[in-house]
């Protein structure tokens, strides 16, 4: 019995094998491996990110939180967007389920300048969720993009929305 993953096996589109994906862009597109969690990868993969950016923001001064997020997010799209397209390419799939790299992209963004308080990450938890999957315009065309861009820039899109909302919210006043 083989443990071959799903990406390593080859699939075949319209009687055509494709050849796996490389291991480097099944890592990064699944976020090691929590795209593989079920039910909700995408949930599991925001989830992640939240905690992993809550334990991240003890090792930078507060004025560091925000360029650091900034640039973790731009890394992110920057690795994400090739990977999502190797592994999307391999499955002969649009948008896999299991890539959930894009929801990392876009809750790092959601949590941009974002003060370390549980409500305030529990916020940008559920903005971003909420954005991502409703999708409202000009998120819902951006999954119109080829490969990997469609993947991953739809969910930056929502990451946007949900950091304007979350400053509008946050500027407000309504978590203190």
């Amino acid at each position: 019995m083989s443990d071959a993953s799903a990406s390593d096996v080859p699939r075949t589109r319209s009687g055509i094998s494709l050849p796996a994906a490389p291991l480097w862009a099944t890592t990064i597109a699944t976020f090691f491996g929590a795209g593989r969690l079920r039910p909700g990868p995408g949930t599991w993969a925001s989830a992640a990110t939240v905690l992993l950016w809550a334990a991240l923001c003890h090792a930078f001064h507060p004025h560091l939180r925000t360029p650091v997020a900034i640039g973790l997010a731009v890394f992110v799209i920057a690795i994400g967007i090739p990977a999502a397209t190797r592994v999307s390419r391999a499955l002969g799939s649009k948008d896999p389920q299991m890539v959930v790299i894009d929801e990392v992209a876009g809750q790092l963004i959601a949590l941009i300048a974002v003060p370390l308080a549980w409500k305030t990450f529990l916020t940008g938890f559920i903005l971003f969720r909420a954005f991502d999957i409703v999708k409202p315009p000009p998120v819902r065309q951006l999954e119109k993009l080829p490969e990997g861009a469609g993947i991953v820039l739809d969910d930056v899109a929502a990451g946007i929305c949900a950091l304007v909302v979350m400053q509008l919210i946050l500027h407000s006043g309504l978590l203190k």
